[in-house]
């Protein structure tokens, strides 16, 4: 049996026991992955339906591809940039094809995921009888705004004032150069 299946954006044909590389995917190695994408799938020249069918993969390696040299030059300009490139990708076996129940190795870790489903929704309940607790307090939230009010006030008698002061420091002084200039000069 063969399928085409679609991962990272290109399409594999793959068989029980093929390897393939393709573009970086989560796990580590020695873990089961189910690529849910089927295009196409058939044994020989038969084609089955797709519907309900899944390729079961085992993830062998994650490695990285060949290094790629990026060189960008223009010319009588002395601009030359070197830069390399490896990209991340995962080794693949491919361990079955079809419609039939996952090994057991995956059915014990649906078991365990299945006993942390009402664990977590326990959380959320007491996340959410947590949020209700904060709802009750919006008064709280109405005295900062008026604080808030106040402080601009504030900030505006402060910057008048210095102002005023600037100003009769400059009437004083007026006179006083006035004053000196008055006396220096002599009458003729």
């Amino acid at each position: 049996m063969f399928a085409v299946v679609r991962t990272g954006g290109k399409q594999y044909r793959v068989a029980p026991g093929d390897k393939i590389v393709v573009e970086k995917m989560d796990g580590d190695a020695g873990d089961t992955v189910t690529l849910g994408d089927i295009l196409l799938a058939g044994d020989g020249s038969d084609l089955k339906k797709t519907d309900g069918l899944k390729v079961l993969a085992e993830i062998i390696a994650q490695a990285k591809g060949e290094k790629v040299t990026v060189f960008k030059k223009r010319r009588r300009h002395n601009y030359r940039r070197k830069q390399g490139h490896r990209q991340q990708h995962t080794i693949l076996r491919i361990t079955q094809i079809g419609d039939q129940k996952a090994p057991k190795q995956d059915n014990a870790k649906a078991a365990t995921k299945s006993e942390q489903a009402p664990a977590k929704a326990k959380a959320a309940d007491t996340a959410a009888t947590s949020e209700k607790v904060e709802t009750k307090a919006p008064p709280k939230a109405e005295a900062k705004t008026e604080t808030k009010a106040e402080k601009p006030a504030a900030k505006t008698e402060k910057k008048a004032a210095p102002a005023k002061a600037k100003s009769e420091s400059t009437k004083n002084a007026a006179p006083a150069k006035d004053a000196a200039k008055k006396t220096t000069k002599p009458k003729k």
